[in-house]
């Protein structure tokens, strides 16, 4: 069953041809692209309510000056529209 979505045939050193599957291309998962986001902007948002605003923002500009990682992650880590609205939300949690 798995040829009826093509194949790909090849002759090998005693003459014998052979027959395989393709490979299918599998898609981007989205829905769990999706979710990866989701999460990343609940965590930044909840350490956000945790430490509160200047805080946060001390920490993240010190990954600033740090190597290539840290400096990618405080990319990452910034503050944003969102995690500050979940960290509003979620700010008498931490009190």
């Amino acid at each position: 069953m798995r040829m009826a979505n093509g194949y790909v045939s090849k002759v090998g050193r005693d003459g014998l041809i052979v027959f395989r599957p393709k490979r299918r291309k599998r898609p981007v998962p989205v829905r769990g692209l999706m979710l990866l986001v989701v999460g990343v902007l609940c965590f930044k948002g909840l350490i956000m309510a945790q430490y509160g605003n200047a805080i946060y923002d001390a920490r993240v500009a010190d990954l600033r000056t740090g190597t290539t990682v840290e400096q990618v992650g405080a990319l990452i880590m910034q503050a944003d529209p969102i995690s500050q609205f979940i960290a509003e939300r979620a700010a008498p949690l931490f009190r």
